[in-house]
């Protein structure tokens, strides 16, 4: 009877042994599994917040460098081409009609004051020293004055021409540059819209991967060529604005030479 009771403590106590030795591995695999999953979920994390920075983090500029690049480099080129040739022919067409503004009642007073107490000599001498078209005119009206009114105001009309001319110098390839933008940008999308379909037909399936690269970069071409020509657009109508204003004072300016003249002529 002892060794029975002696036979079943030493099995009680085997067993109790070999279910903690079987417990104890299987806490520490989960613990080390644990440990290893950890590590890849925080990598994880990590990566899509860097990944959310590096997005948010892209300035303006940036984004835009990153469009025209996936525009590819033919159309967007030859579209960045007339951004360029377009700006560079406004700024220097503004600068040149800048320097073309004269205070016209000024120097109709100095012209007129001038020819009262010097005569011709002295009108043209102001004339002389005054920059712009305005100034221009009464030059070559001065000019003639000795002869006729007539001559004179013939004068006046044909070089009034001539100054317009100077005015509108270049003007026209602005205009241009505004219409060939946003048809470069049509022609790159319609092409890209063929390259797409190409790799659809050699494909064999209509698969969304084969046709949004495509269309992607039909589309940045297009919107690329607008933006150009918005831009083009408001420097030409600037640019037209002004040209109207100084023509609008060359012609009220030669009206009123003829008139100081006239009365210069009664006096005389």
């Amino acid at each position: 009877m002892k060794r029975l009771f002696s036979i079943l403590a030493i099995a009680a106590v085997m067993t109790f042994g070999n279910l903690q030795a079987s417990t104890a591995p299987a806490q520490l695999l989960t613990a080390n599994v644990q440990l290893l999953i950890a590590p890849i979920t925080t990598t994880t994390t990590q990566d899509e917040a860097v990944s959310e920075a590096t997005t948010e983090e892209l300035s303006f500029h940036q984004n835009l460098k990153r469009r025209f690049i996936e525009g590819g480099p033919v159309f967007m080129g030859i579209v960045l081409l007339c951004l360029i040739l377009g700006l560079a022919i406004a700024i220097e067409r503004i600068i040149f009609l800048s320097l073309s503004t004269t205070n016209t009642k000024k120097l109709q007073q100095n012209v007129e004051d001038a020819l009262n107490s010097g005569g011709i000599d002295a009108a043209k001498e102001v004339c002389r020293n005054t920059k712009g078209p305005v100034a221009s005119i009464y030059y070559q009206g001065l000019d003639r004055a000795d002869e006729s009114i007539d001559a004179a105001e013939k004068s006046v009309v044909a070089y009034g021409g001539v100054q317009m001319g100077q005015l509108e110098k270049n003007v026209s390839w602005i205009s241009l540059f505004i219409a060939l933008a946003p048809m470069l940008g049509f022609m790159g999308t319609v092409i890209g819209m063929i390259t797409a379909f190409d790799k659809i037909a050699a494909a064999d399936d209509m698969q969304p991967s084969l046709v949004a690269g495509g269309i992607k970069v039909a589309l940045l071409t297009t919107v690329f060529g607008l933006i150009v020509a918005i831009i083009l657009q408001i420097f030409y109508n600037y640019i037209v604005a002004k040209i109207d204003r100084i023509v609008n004072d060359m012609e009220d300016a030669s009206i009123t030479l003829i008139d100081i003249l006239v009365d210069y002529k009664k006096k005389k």
